[in-house]
């Protein structure tokens, strides 16, 4: 029983402990691959995030294998990825202050709080929290993000001071600065990039920025760069060995600060995982558990803070490696784990001469298969209310900093939501020659019925919005040129839920209506709307409003009304 229980809980395990030995070539392939993107990547991640380069590597090792574990996805990797390191530098940097041991002691703190969150959006079955972030936040995110970190890498990629918080005031001092420029460093940074530009014309599916760090590391230890200028992560403290976080020094306060960021980190790294997961399992013909992501990534992120590391999400790069070679189970993260934990162990020396401007190179080069202006910019034809949300959120990324951008971009979103339920489209209904139901002025073969108003509301009735749809009634049969002796709505658009307010008002409607000599009939839903309004014991009678099955038998019950000697149909 407890077993069966477990198991519940941890889809990757069920998966595992049915794997086809047949899948072990492929996922081991996989996990070798995963593992030669996932060394440079994690290492240039924590250096965008403002921590050693090793806490990059602590954040693969067990979060990769407690997602493996708990995750639903078989071709998911989870790992550091740029929106949310992004997000990570952008709290932190204000709160440490400038304190190395503060800034890792908050980040690890954050990470923990994130995990917290998720497990407990899991645990209220939260799952549908991924679709809060919209597409076009979404897509003014990522293009923000990825400019915000090009921008970021500047300095190191050119070897100069650029100090300032925002990404408006970087670009504004980079032209008075670039005389200043570090010639080796900038030297050694195009040489970088030429290696993953060769690499990707030439052998795309090698690991690029592992083969460019080698060579670049190589040369910075053979030539003995350091002495000529050029930053290494050695060079910025980096510790070789096991490092530690010290908590005897660790004040407590601070993380009161961190609460809604974690909060909001949460959000973006759930959305952000669940696109990739959503997009391969699709691709391979499987589904996915939302509510069982979201307490894998907790999971996972709790792991992360554990192990020093900081917050994690879905790494959609190495999900593509993982696929394209082959990976067939959660297996791959396994291996590529194990991978990573030899080198934490054996081989964190030679990480002290990888050099910092190349690792801009990398981030910058990632960053870059982000950008989507273009697509930005289509918006603007497909859906101009999009096209606004996701600028929006573009230039908020840009203006005021990640974390007050996704906020302003979801309050928009949610804002723009309400708009539609507060003020809905609407549509007056007709037939055709027929009698067919459609709506008016798609054609001019629907015509309306002679006394009778049909109308449809295009949201669910609620208490903000039931007074607007009062009014729209009214407002209709007012202008109506021959006043009509029904009005029939379409009950099954608007009515979705009993609410006393709506209820209240549509006792009010039927009265109105009942002053100017017309019959209200509700069309559809008619068991629900019986047992409401009996629950609700409005005054009610049977010749102020019709409650009918649907939109058809209001309109024959109507005309056997009008017919002289036709007898009432069944509304049963």
């Amino acid at each position: 029983m407890f077993g069966k229980l477990l198991l519940n809980y941890m889809p990757g395990l069920q998966n595992l402990l049915a794997y086809d030995k047949s899948w072990l070539k492929h996922d081991v392939k996989a996990g070798l691959s995963v593992a030669a993107v996932a060394l440079p990547v994690a290492i240039a991640y924590a250096e965008l995030a403002g921590v050693g380069a090793i806490v990059g590597l602590y954040s693969c090792v067990l979060p990769m294998i407690a997602y493996a574990l708990f995750g639903s996805s078989r071709q998911l990797i989870v790992g550091p990825d740029a929106t949310t390191c992004a997000v990570i530098a952008a709290v932190m940097f204000p709160l440490s202050a400038g304190n190395p041991e503060l800034h890792w002691q908050l980040t690890i703190i954050m990470t923990l709080m994130m995990g917290g969150w998720c497990l407990l959006a899991s645990k209220f079955r939260l799952g549908a929290l991924a679709d809060l972030l919209s597409h076009p936040i979404l897509t003014g995110l990522l293009n923000g993000v990825a400019v915000t970190i090009i921008v970021g890498q500047l300095g190191k990629v050119l070897g100069i001071s650029l100090d300032e918080v925002q990404v408006i005031e970087k670009i504004m001092a980079l032209p008075g600065r670039i005389a200043d420029s570090h010639l080796l460093t900038f030297g050694l940074s195009l040489l970088t990039l030429a290696i993953l530009m060769v690499i990707k014309t030439y052998r795309s599916h090698w690991p690029a920025p592992l083969i460019a760090i080698v060579i670049t590391t190589a040369l910075v230890w053979v030539t003995h760069a350091q002495n000529y200028g050029i930053a290494t992560i050695g060079g910025e403290g980096f510790q070789p060995g096991l490092p530690v976080v010290n908590w005897a020094t660790f004040q407590p306060g601070p993380m009161r600060d961190l609460v809604i960021p974690a909060l909001n980190l949460a959000l973006v790294s759930f959305v952000s995982l669940m696109l990739t997961a959503r997009s391969f399992a699709a691709k391979n013909g499987y589904d996915i558990n939302a509510d069982a992501e979201f307490r894998a990534l907790g999971i996972a992120n709790l792991m992360s803070g554990l192990s020093q590391g900081f917050a994690i999400s879905g790494a959609d790069s190495r999900t593509a490696v993982n696929d394209s070679t082959g990976g067939k189970s959660q297996l791959v993260s396994i291996v590529a784990a194990l991978l990573i934990g030899i080198v934490i162990v054996f081989f964190t020396q030679p990480l002290q001469f990888i050099p910092v401007s190349a690792l801009g190179i990398v981030l910058m080069y990632a960053s870059w298969s982000l950008i989507d202006l273009r697509g930005l910019w289509n918006l603007r034809r497909r859906n101009k209310q999009a096209f606004r949300l996701a600028f929006f959120t573009f230039g908020c990324v840009l203006i005021i900093g990640v974390i007050q951008g996704i906020g302003l971009a979801v309050l928009l979103g949610l804002l723009q939501f309400l708009r539609t339920v507060f003020r809905p489209s609407e549509h007056l209904l007709g037939t055709d020659e027929n009698g067919m139901i459609h709506s008016l002025g798609n054609t001019t073969d629907i015509k309306m019925v002679p006394g009778v108003l049909m109308y449809r509301f295009n949201s669910p009735l609620t208490y903000f919005n039931v007074a607007y749809f009062k009014r729209r009634v009214l407002n209709l049969v007012d202008g109506t040129a021959l006043q009509p002796k029904w009005v029939v709505i379409d009950a099954v658009a608007c009515f979705t839920y009993s609410d006393i307010s709506v209820l209240a008002t549509i006792n009010e409607l039927k009265r109105d209506l009942k002053g100017r000599q017309i019959t209200l009939i509700l069309a559809g839903r008619k068991t629900e709307l019986t047992r409401w309004f009996k629950e609700s014991r409005p005054t009610m009678n049977d010749d102020d409003m019709i409650l009918a099955p649907d939109l058809y038998l209001a309109l024959r019950f109507i005309q056997s009304k009008e017919s002289v000697g036709e007898g009432e149909p069944n509304l049963d």
